[in-house]
């Protein structure tokens, strides 16, 4: 077993007692992870890989991973579209709990990494990545009905709520990249990669 799937599979085990949902585990368990072993492989905090403080990260920490101490987290820097982008979110959560807010966070920040957003939040599939938008962002989910993918659609969404256009075309079907948004998001799942003993993709990136 990898680095990255034994942290995993410790976050799962302690995810036993945790006051969650087993499937917000799983999911929480998979982005701190692959964010954790980031952390280490890079030499960053856990709040550059995680975007959430010391004391977030101990919330969340205590609603699904109970009795996982973590080293200390720092605090992270928040952008301007990082920023927007959890605003997005947060408005758009089903629940508006604790556990939503900080996942909003966590996604934020894994969107400024450079693989598709479902590897990069550490999921084994695009379609984990459906189900959590479906469980606590509803609403973004239903206007995202015709799946474009994620990263394009958060960044359209923050386009239009700053007033200006990230497209050239009034619809996407007179689009001549309409792949670029829609195509298939095929790919190997980032914590299988390093199980395998691959290197995973570093660095932050913008909106592929």
């Amino acid at each position: 077993m990898g680095r990255a799937e034994a942290i995993y599979a410790e976050l799962l085990w302690q995810g036993g007692r945790a006051r969650i949902d087993p499937v917000d585990v799983h999911l929480a368990a998979s982005v701190l992870a692959l964010a954790f072993y980031e952390a280490e492989v890079e030499g960053t905090s856990l709040a550059v890989a995680t975007g959430l403080d010391g004391e977030e990260l101990g919330e969340l920490c205590r609603i699904a991973f109970p009795q996982v101490v973590l080293p200390e987290a720092g605090t992270p820097w928040v952008g301007r579209e990082e920023q927007a982008l959890r605003d997005i979110l947060w408005m758009n959560c089903g629940a508006a709990s604790v556990f939503e807010l900080l996942m909003a966070r966590l996604v934020a920040r894994r969107c400024q990494r450079p693989n598709h957003l479902w590897q990069d939040l550490g999921f084994a599939s695009r379609s984990e990545l459906s189900m959590l938008m479906q469980l606590h962002f509803p609403r973004l989910a239903l206007k995202n009905a015709n799946d474009m993918k994620w990263k394009k659609f958060f960044y359209r969404m923050m386009c239009s709520s700053e007033g200006f256009r990230l497209c050239s075309v009034p619809v996407c079907a007179e689009c001549d990249d309409f792949d670029a948004c829609f195509g298939p998001e095929d790919g190997e799942a980032l914590l299988a990669r390093i199980a395998n003993g691959k290197a995973p993709s570093s660095g932050m990136a913008g909106h592929a």
